[in-house]
């Protein structure tokens, strides 16, 4: 089939996620059909650097054959054993075993799935189950975050704090959010600094609000991913760790886009120095070649789930994927053989942060901020005053189609562009993305004008 068949019947049959079908419609789908390295190619022949690893997950680029060839042993081998009913598969305890030596702290216990959403689906069962085996029935309450993005589950959803998602469902009651550490777009006349105590102590107020007997966790993103690469403040991970201690209250940390190795840390909860109680994680994981999710679960909580009996009455039919956790132990080794993640601390993180920086003195540019490998950019009209182009945020709608017609792929969260190339991205690469960025950032200053 050429294009436009493949366009019409991705039009009559395939509904995508977190699209306007009416729009998707009218334009046509990029039909991509091949990618190398860190590049992808659509079927018109057109070469992209791709700048967001798919989708936040194929950290070691797109030509990867040890991690093909382990899944289709695998599927020779054993494609597929369930692990109920007191059965398991060789893969599936070795990743454990291997998850368990690089999560930061205690974090010995892995409870997998098939998606981040359904490991935050997962937490919620971990948390409950855990509070009542405590014998403190009365700890409900999750507390998360404004524009967090949790998942797309109603669970998963309930906990992200995105006001559009919460428009078209019901969402779980016992959810409460709070502020957002978005010092650029919220923190006002603050410093960084102060602002970063300031959405801290906003979870101390909200505790004492619900009562700390009635709150049973808090779960944040290390740093937050599709609300915008949102780096908090120096100061928010210390006062918060504070809080969480004062109160007896767990701490998810959702690793789903940090984890394997994205701030030049393998978890975010090791650049910040935390130590989570729960720790979800998907995407990287396989390197995208695989659907796998999971929740590392501490010594803590694992050890009074197993310890005081009765059946957690919870599970997905492939949770722990024989063919999964191959691709998982094969991205693994790869991230440890060859040093990945300690180039991206000790090189090409750094000259990213150079070269990104750099991008602060466009004219439409508010704010560039970067940590390991990831990026965001603040499109706005003035300066001075942070004022975007218009209320409905469309200037990011423009750069991104700009951007990829320059050969480079970014995302746009409203009017933020974010970035999250690649891991195996080098310094020329990371030189090409900078310039193709800019001549984005040209091309849409125009259109804009």
């Amino acid at each position: 089939m050429n294009k436009s068949q493949l366009q019409q019947r991705d039009r009559e049959h395939f509904l995508h996620p977190f699209t306007d079908f009416h729009d998707l419609g009218k334009q046509g789908t990029r039909v991509i059909t091949h990618a190398e390295g860190a590049y992808i190619i659509d079927i018109d022949g057109h070469r992209m650097l791709d700048g967001m690893s798919g989708l936040w997950c194929c950290n070691l680029g797109y030509s990867r054959n040890e991690i093909a060839d382990a899944i289709y042993e695998q599927l020779k081998t054993l494609p597929f054993y369930n692990s109920f009913f007191q059965c398991t598969t060789v893969p599936s305890i070795e990743l454990a075993n291997a998850l368990a030596e690089v999560a930061p702290g205690d974090m010995n216990n892995v409870f997998f799935t098939g998606s981040g959403s359904e490991a935050n689906d997962t937490n919620l069962r971990l948390i409950r189950r855990y509070w009542d085996l405590q014998q403190q029935p009365d700890k409900r309450i999750i507390i998360s975050r404004k524009n967090a993005y949790h998942g797309s589950t109603i669970g998963g959803a309930s906990l992200g704090g995105m006001s559009g998602m919460h428009k078209q469902f019901q969402a779980l009651d016992y959810i409460e959010h709070i502020q957002q550490p978005y010092w650029f777009g919220e923190g006002g006349e603050m410093s960084p600094e102060e602002f970063g105590v300031y959405a801290a102590r906003c979870l101390d107020e909200k505790i004492q609000q619900l009562g700390p007997d009635k709150v049973a966790a808090f779960i944040a993103e290390p740093i937050q991913g599709a609300g915008g690469v949102i780096i908090p403040p120096q100061t928010y991970w210390p006062e918060v760790k504070k809080v969480l201690d004062q109160y007896d209250i767990l701490l998810v940390m959702d690793e789903v886009i940090f984890g394997f190795g994205r701030t030049g840390e393998w978890f975010g909860a090791d650049y910040y120095g935390m130590q989570p109680d729960l720790m979800t994680f998907a995407k990287a994981v396989t390197n995208g070649y695989f659907p796998l999710g999971g929740t590392m679960v501490s010594d803590r909580l694992a050890d009074v789930i197993k310890g005081k009996g009765g059946e957690f009455t919870h599970g997905y039919t492939y949770s722990a994927h024989p063919a999964a956790c191959m691709a998982g132990l094969a991205t693994i080794n790869i991230l440890r053989s060859e040093n990945i993640i300690e180039n991206v601390r000790d090189n090409t993180g750094p000259y990213l942060a150079k070269r990104w920086a750099e991008l602060a003195d466009h004219p439409i540019v508010g704010e560039a901020r970067s940590l390991g490998m990831v990026g965001a950019l603040e499109l706005v009209r003035d300066k001075g005053s942070r004022a975007r182009f218009d209320d409905d945020c469309t200037a990011g709608g423009v750069c991104r189609d700009m951007s990829i017609k320059n050969g480079l792929v970014m995302r746009a969260t409203g009017d933020t562009m974010i970035i999250a190339p690649p891991l195996i991205i080098t310094n020329q690469q990371v030189d090409e993305l900078v310039e193709k960025a800019r001549r984005a950032l040209d091309d849409t200053a125009e259109a804009l004008a």
